[in-house]
């Protein structure tokens, strides 16, 4: 399964690297994803969910 925020669509996204003398290669940032339970209408579901979603709105998920 790709690695996707299932609630920010937060993906993996690809930026250049540059060196001292400016050569660019390519790099890729990952997002930080955790497992959550979440209630949606009463049933308890696993969601990967970013890691600063996840901070922002804590009272949303199951603990």
């Amino acid at each position: 399964m790709p690695r996707v925020c299932m609630i920010s669509w937060k993906k993996t996204t690809s930026w250049n690297n540059r060196s001292h003398s400016m050569k660019a290669t390519k790099r890729t940032f990952k997002v930080n994803l955790i497992k959550k339970k979440m209630l949606i209408d009463g049933i308890p579901f696993t969601v990967k969910v970013s890691s600063r979603y996840y901070k922002k709105y804590r009272s949303m998920f199951v603990n």
